[in-house]
């Protein structure tokens, strides 16, 4: 029984592994089911499990069918649906057949086409490269381009600029190419060639500017002398309530007294005159004149090139060769005025350009260099002008040039050059024209005393009266009460003379303007050379009028008569110079005039020479007596010759009543003591 219980437990266990086995078997992979296999046909149970696999399929058959019974008519459905599909997909892979070969058909020329592509690609990515390597290569070509037009228009800065940009930015970045090296080889050639021109036009420049010297001058000299007006016309401004006249009211007075006899000549001040009538041009500047282009390009171009010393030297050595030659005068300079302008003008041109290059380049010229120059040519030009003034005659001359040398001075020492010592031979100059006036005016003295009548000026109207009134300070309450006709006392040479005077004061005025010379100064001078003017040349003048063998007494008493009235005259030339000069004749060092002496000895001499040709007068007279010393007793009748005698006396004398008060009593003597002479010579007779 045990026996039995133990095979039913051993019957049962085996069923349970042979179900497990059977459910591994359906629920495992086809390629996995090896192992399971293998353990049913390890164990002895085999038959059995086939027998349970048989039932097992069996199962599944009979569940199959059931299975495919219940769906059999949707199978058919299927099947039949399967078929459709069938016919429309060999269709369709007809078509897809024939759209192949189409396509294939078609493809040939797209294959073509993108084996075309591929080579335009490839050509592009060539073009590409080669644009690159022309883009870098083209700026260098473009920059070697440019620097052979800068060359042949003559920009050689610029074209140093290039070549610099040249050789260290482009060339290094396309120095593996042979073109470049040639490129590379050429630039010393080139830098020697910029070099070589811009010297050439250096040259030029100095060539330019030492012919243009005169223009550059001029225009400089005009430049100031249109600034000196300018500040003339700020100082002449008239000044309300000045209680003394200004100089320019002084020398307006003296023209409106000057007659048409003045010796002045028109072109006194020509320097002033034609400047005047410039006034109104825009005068360019001396910069505007000069294009300094060619000395920048060059110093820039040898500073670049390292040899700016090379340079400076040179130029310098060329401009100092140019200054001498500037500086050379011409053999008759002293001939005219244009003669010294030119000569000026050149001088202050070269010392304008000099002083334009020391302000616009950095160390090309220095101050010393100018200074050594200036000084050089400063006393090269005063030793000229002493020289060639020297030679010079004319006052209106000598004033011209004053006007120039002060021009001359004003206008260097506006570009910072020291002038003292110009003004100093200025002072020296200004003694010849005192000499070569007080020349002039012995001439003018001359015609007037030559020309002149000796009789009192008749006025015949109100208007002549008081022209001569205005040329000449002369008051008398008695002449004025008198009706017309009447005559003043002296004769024309005295308004003549006193207004010669007063035109000898204006000339040398017009010297010292401009010398920057004190008011004490200028008065100084003017009255020193107005007394030699007195003292020397009218006295001498006088002196021989009053000498002369032909002259009468009439001349000789009207030249008594003359000179007192220059005599009271002389107050006012004081007043006259204290005017234009505006200082005081109470100052301690002012020089008083000796007019006063200049006139009374020439009115002794006139006495003298009356007294004697009176003399030699009545001498004659008794010479030419022709007396009957056999006739008879005639009683108290006197011969004819002595009442001819007498009469000639009386009318002589009458002239002598014209003769001022103090010179009365002397003619009376005279009269009397001529009287007694020839009444005794009648008793011995």
């Amino acid at each position: 029984m045990d026996r039995g219980k133990m095979a039913e437990a051993e019957s049962l266990e085996t069923a349970a592994e042979h179900e497990r086995i059977l459910r591994e078997i359906e629920s495992t992979d086809t390629a996995c089911i090896g192992p399971t296999l293998r353990s049913v046909y390890d164990g002895e149970e085999h038959g059995r499990f086939m027998e349970k696999l048989e039932t097992r399929i069996r199962n599944h058959d009979r569940e199959i069918e059931k299975m495919c019974n219940f769906h059999y008519q949707g199978f058919v459905d299927s099947i039949t649906e399967l078929l459709k599909v069938r016919g429309e997909a060999q269709k369709l892979k007809n078509q897809v057949m024939d759209t192949n070969r189409k396509l294939q058909h078609e493809g040939k020329e797209l294959v073509i086409a993108m084996e075309e592509l591929k080579q335009c690609r490839l050509q592009q990515r060539n073009i590409s490269a080669t644009v690159d390597k022309l883009m870098l290569c083209l700026p260098v070509l473009e920059m070697y381009s440019k620097l052979r037009d800068q060359m042949k228009t003559k920009r050689h800065y610029p074209a140093l600029k290039t070549l610099e940009h040249l050789e260290h930015t482009y060339l290094p970045q396309v120095s593996h190419y042979r073109f470049c090296k040639v490129m590379v080889d050429n630039i010393p050639k080139l830098r020697e060639e910029i070099k070589d021109v811009s010297m050439s036009d250096l040259k030029d420049f100095l060539e330019s500017i030492r012919k243009h010297s005169d223009k550059i001058g001029e225009t400089a000299m005009k430049q100031a002398q249109q600034q000196r007006n300018l500040d003339n016309i700020v100082l002449q401004q008239p000044r309300i309530g000045s209680k003394r006249k200004s100089k320019k009211d002084a020398y307006i007075i003296f023209d409106t007294e000057i007659e048409s006899t003045s010796p002045k000549s028109e072109q006194d001040s020509g320097i002033l005159d034609v400047e005047d009538e410039e006034d109104d041009e825009e005068v360019p500047g001396a910069q505007d004149l000069v294009d300094f282009s060619p000395v920048y390009r060059c110093l820039h171009i040898y500073s670049v090139l390292g040899a700016r010393e090379t340079f400076e030297n040179y130029y310098r050595k060329q401009r100092r060769k140019q200054a001498r030659l500037v500086l050379q005068p011409p053999s008759n300079m002293h001939e005219t005025l244009d003669g010294y302008r030119k000569y000026f003008n050149q001088i202050v041109g070269f010392f304008v350009v000099e002083d334009h290059i020391l302000h616009t380049t950095q160390g090309l010229v220095n101050r010393a260099y100018i200074d050594e120059l200036w000084e050089m040519a400063l006393s090269k030009t005063i030793a000229a002008l002493r020289t060639h003034s020297s030679y010079c005659s004319d006052p209106n001359l000598v004033l011209d040039l004053k006007n120039l040398i002060v021009l001359f001075a004003d206008t260097l020492q506006v570009y910072g050059f020291p002038v003292n010592q110009l003004f100093d031979m200025l002072l020296e100059i200004r003694d010849q024209y005192s000499e070569t006036l007080l020349k002039k005016w012995a001439g003018v003295f001359r015609n007037i005393l030559d020309s002149d009548n000796y009789s009192p000026i008749p006025v015949t109207s109100e208007e002549m009266y008081k022209k001569v009134v205005g040329q000449f300070p002369f008051q008398d309450i008695e002449l004025e009460k008198q009706p017309f006709p009447k005559k003043f006392p002296f004769s024309e040479f005295v308004p003549k003379v006193y207004n010669q005077i007063k035109e000898f004061i204006y000339a040398c005025l017009k010297f010292s303007e401009d010398l920057h010379l004190s008011s004490t100064e200028i008065d100084d001078m003017i009255r020193k050379s107005t007394n030699l003017l007195l003292t020397r040349t009218l006295s001498n003048s006088l002196q021989n009028v009053i000498k002369r063998k032909n002259i009468g007494l009439t001349e000789l008493v009207q030249i008594i008569i003359n000179t007192t009235h220059l005599e009271k005259s002389c107050k006012y030339l004081e007043e006259f110079i204290t005017n234009i000069t505006n200082v005081l004749p109470e100052t301690v060092h002012t020089t008083k005039l000796y007019g006063t002496t200049t006139f009374k000895d020439a009115r002794h001499a006139a006495e003298e020479e009356i007294y004697t040709n009176l003399n030699q007068k009545i001498d004659q007279f008794l010479q030419l007596a022709d007396y009957d010393w056999m006739t008879g007793d005639l009683g108290n009748k006197a011969s004819d010759y002595l009442v001819d005698l007498i009469a000639f006396l009386r009318s002589t004398f009458a002239v002598f009543t014209h003769l001022p008060w103090n010179l009365a009593p002397l003619s009376s003597t005279e009269n009397e003591s001529n009287e007694h002479k020839v009444y005794g010579f009648n008793s011995n007779a």
